[in-house]
């Protein structure tokens, strides 16, 4: 009872349509379980209320119950409601077609009173509300600020009106499709107004409460989604790149090059090796950058001004004389390493975004959406996979990597290219440290050879590649020479084949020490009290997370048993083993003891103890784990040599693990490749996303964007990720960034950057934040505050906007523009303000006793909508069940 006389819930922004036309805050609804079962017949539909009726009775609940009948899209209930000596029951027309006579406030009062029946003669005053909402639907005058990006525009650095490595972002249409003003009178008393079919008092620009809620387009199409989803795609194509790019091409080129072979001589011999095909065609795909300059550029899927730049943009370096030292990697000392945007790629194992993988991810992004598709993409891996082979051929650095190992906390593309320049880094150093002896430049002892050359050997760079060409040819002339420098490298380390043979019992014997770093600081010899000197080691051999995974799994089939766990011990102590050998090198006598004091020094324990003269001296021994019998590192301790590290066989060997790299590159599909660089492009988006909010300061897209991160962290941390989940991120940055585009269209339609006075500003960007979060905003000061004033303008100049066009259809325009200008002529022919009314809807509301003038005085209560498609009454009549 109390509910349908409140007046605090008269038209709620989001409710329940049974909530809307009673007011109620709790009742029951029975409506058929299947869409198709409607109680159509009235029959039946009575059999339900009185079954209702005789329920309610039994049970003495007091919440009101509803039946659904007639079909579903009707909405149409009927219900009752039982409490001590009161029944109201609740009734309901719907009409697709409105009398005339209903379509104001004297019509809808004389309905209401006729229905209560009142035998009381001076009636009590009915209380009204009123809602009237109307649409602006013409936002023709203010033009959406997206601009669609130029897709043929090409200028020097720009593609498609985009810098490439930066993404788009926005809607390409007005994600906002409809402003809906309602204006409410709340309160008003039976006789206070005039509304009927010839005047109404009811001007909208009077009305006490004026709110606004906003219409969103349905998936309004989002550039940056669509970039995303379109790489995404990529992801579920099955083709391999040959089968995109066509093979022919490739066999044809192999033809013309008669000389292709002589570059593959390290590849193909010895020749019982069997060669995998693909590496070879890495090989002939070394022509086509040749080729191509006199074949057809019609025939490539990309532009080569558009591969030109995006070479360039993925390399800088090359544009100038490709430096020969590593100035070319990232800086280390970037300013936003620190920053937590900079820290996203370790969430996401994806790549700094300053790295080459990043850029390339952004590139492979933007060429499939506008420049070529799958194709493109394939088209621009291929030429990638190329130069990571020149790179590595001619000792040139790869660019946008931290130097160092594969970083684990990134992708595994990452990793590999970081391998890549490991090798390239020692094969470089290998090279300059055999150039320096040829010269008979002694390293000494201070380093290894590579580490004394600088940038004084930029002038070399064309010797050096002669270099590098004949020591292939040298490498291949005979099997022995090409199988010895695979196997134990001496050449390779820069002191040649003889002093390999030199490394025997008599280079004991003379102890001369060799391959020193430099004297470690208190640390002297146990046996002969020489200075300990830490020797020049190798470098243990860097991994990407796959070979960690391989090499775990052979640790693993060894088993348990006494045998499998020392094999699995020798393994793991091939480093070992080689620290000992350029410690025995560097200290010559020296005994296990010094090695471990230096190398694990607490496997060295020291005591004080009393000598026989009462003196206390300090004396150490072995820890236990290392007395134990047949222990791994006496064993190799006594197996180790006295050879420095230079002269060591390779613990890592680059020129297996770069063509393991390169083939592993020349073997991935569009798919693969995708599948690696999604982290990335997703990692990018959220920075984009990020960078285009703190422009907005949306505290609503804050959160979201946070829980995208940490959705994206425990997704993306999985080697194989979901379709499904990858696609709920990618639907999740589509929706964040929608919302930052309404946000930019409330604001150009507002107009919040134009006002000069900034508590107007203040009260409009408050207006517009509330508008993106709530479902209905109250405006402040109706018609006459700063967002009402505004909205009254906008709508105006829709009216014009409108009777313009209509007067175009029929007049010729110059004729309408002079009748306009005349104001006689302008005021005979005013046009309202408003548009009529999308939806009317009233509230009526009266106590009367009923059905008798001695029953209880019970709340009566009518609700009515008219829209253009349907007309609404429910009505709510309570009766007195005791004096009646």
């Amino acid at each position: 009872m109390q509910d349908l006389l409140c007046m605090n819930n008269d038209f709620p922004p989001r409710a329940h349509c049974l909530v809307r036309w009673y007011g109620l805050r709790e009742f029951v609804v029975i409506a058929p379980a299947a869409n198709h079962d409607a109680v159509l017949s009235e029959s039946k539909c009575n059999l339900l209320l009185s079954s209702v009726s005789i329920a309610l009775g039994n049970t003495g609940c007091q919440v009101p119950l509803f039946v659904q009948i007639h079909h579903k899209w009707r909405r149409m209930y009927v219900g009752e409601c039982q409490g001590h000596g009161v029944r109201t029951d609740f009734e309901m027309v719907h009409l697709r077609k409105v009398p005339n006579q209903y379509t104001h406030l004297s019509g809808l009062l004389d309905i209401f009173k006729s229905k209560i029946g009142c035998p009381l003669t001076p009636l009590p005053p009915v209380s009204i509300a009123i809602r009237f909402t109307y649409v602006l639907q013409d936002w023709q005058q203010y033009f959406w600020p997206q601009q669609p990006p130029d897709i043929d525009a090409l200028v020097g650095g720009e593609v498609g009106g985009l810098e490439f490595g930066k993404l788009p972002f926005g809607a390409c249409e007005d994600p906002i499709s409809e402003l809906h003003l309602a204006t409410t009178w709340p309160h008003l008393t039976e006789g206070i107004i005039v509304d009927n079919d010839v005047y109404s008092d009811l001007d909208p620009i009077q009305a006490p409460h004026w709110s606004v809620r906003v219409r969103k387009a349905d998936n309004p199409q989002c550039l940056l989604g669509d970039f995303v989803t379109e790489f995404f795609k990529i992801c579920r194509r099955k083709e391999s790149t040959d089968e995109i790019l066509g093979r022919s091409t490739f066999e044809e080129e192999g033809r013309e090059i008669a000389d292709i072979t002589h570059a593959l001589s390290k590849l193909t011999e010895p020749a019982p090796v069997p060669i995998h095909k693909l590496s070879v065609s890495n090989m002939v795909h070394t022509a086509k950058k040749k080729i191509r300059k006199h074949r057809g550029v019609e025939e490539s899927p990309l532009n080569n001004d558009v591969l030109n730049t995006i070479l360039l943009f993925l390399f800088p370096d090359a544009a100038s004389e490709k430096p020969l030292d590593g100035s070319s990697s990232t800086d280390s000392n970037n300013p936003l390493s620190e920053s937590e945007e900079y820290n996203l790629y370790n969430q996401f194992k994806s790549a700094p975004s300053d790295s080459l993988t990043y850029k390339l991810a952004l590139c492979l992004c933007m060429i499939n959406f506008y420049h070529g598709g799958l194709k493109g993409v394939a088209h621009l891996w291929q030429e990638f996979v190329l130069e990571m082979r020149f790179r590595w051929e001619n000792n040139f650095l790869i660019p946008g990597l931290t130097s160092g190992p594969p970083d684990l906390r990134c992708c595994l593309l990452h990793q590999k290219l970081q391998m890549l320049n490991c090798c390239i880094e020692r094969k470089k150093a290998r090279d300059e440290g055999r150039k320096t002896n040829t010269s008979e430049v002694y390293p000494g002892d201070t380093g290894k050879a590579g580490d004394q050359l600088g940038p004084d050997n930029l002038k070399d760079m064309d010797k050096e590649k002669g270099e590098v060409g004949k020591s292939w040819d040298s490498w291949s002339d005979s099997e022995e020479e090409f199988f010895e420098c695979l196997s134990d490298t001496e050449e390779l380390k820069g002191n040649g084949q003889e002093s390999g043979k030199k490394g025997g019992p008599k280079e004991v014997a003379s102890l001369k020490p060799e391959g020193r770093l430099h004297q470690h600081g208190k640390l002297t010899l146990l046996h002969n009290g020489e200075p300990l000197y830490i020797p020049v080691t190798q470098e243990p051999a860097p991994m990407t997370e796959d070979l960690l995974e391989e090499q775990s799994e052979v640790l693993a089939k060894l088993g348990t048993s006494a045998e499998g766990a020392h094999l699995r011990a020798r393994m793991q102590s091939a480093c070992l083993l080689s620290d000992m050998e350029s410690f025995k090198a560097a200290n010559p006598g020296c005994f296990l003891e010094d090695f471990v004091r230096w190398y694990s020094p607490r496997d060295y324990i020291e005591e004080e103890v009393v000598d026989e003269k009462g003196n206390m001296v300090l004396k150490g021994e072995l820890s236990a784990r290392m007395k134990i019998p047949s222990n791994m590192w006496v064993e190799a301790w006594e197996t180790a040599k006295p050879i420095p590290a230079r002269r060591q066989r390779r613990l890592f060997d680059d020129t297996r693990e770069a063509e393991k790299v390169l083939h592993y590159l020349a073997v991935q599909k569009p798919a693969d490749l995708a599948r690696h660089l999604l982290p990335c492009v997703i990692h990018a988006a959220v920075l984009k996303v990020k960078e285009e909010e703190n422009l907005e300061n949306i505290s609503s897209v804050k959160k979201i964007i946070k829980q995208i991160i940490t959705h994206s962290s425990k997704v993306l941390h999985f080697p194989n990720p979901e379709d499904k989940k990858l696609e709920e991120i990618i639907h999740q940055i589509t929706n964040v960034e929608a919302i930052i585009a309404r946000a930019r269209s409330l604001k150009a339609k507002f107009g919040t950057e134009k006002c000069e006075q900034e508590e107007e500003k203040e009260d409009l960007e408050r207006f517009v934040s509330c508008l993106l979060e709530q479902p209905e905003v109250l405006v402040v000061g109706a018609g006459r505050g700063h967002a009402g004033k505004i909205i009254h303008k906008l709508f105006v100049n829709a009216q014009r906007h409108l009777i313009l066009f209509k007067a175009a259809a029929v007049a010729p325009p110059e004729e309408e523009l002079k009748r306009m200008g005349s104001p006689e002529e302008r005021r005979h022919n005013s046009v309202s303000d408003f548009p009529p009314p999308a939806g009317r809807e009233l509230i009526l509301r009266t106590t009367v006793p009923r059905p008798a003038p001695y029953s209880r005085a019970l709340p009566q209560r009518m609700y009515s909508v008219l829209t253009k498609e349907d007309f609404r009454l429910a009505g709510a009549f309570s009766s007195d069940t005791t004096f009646f």
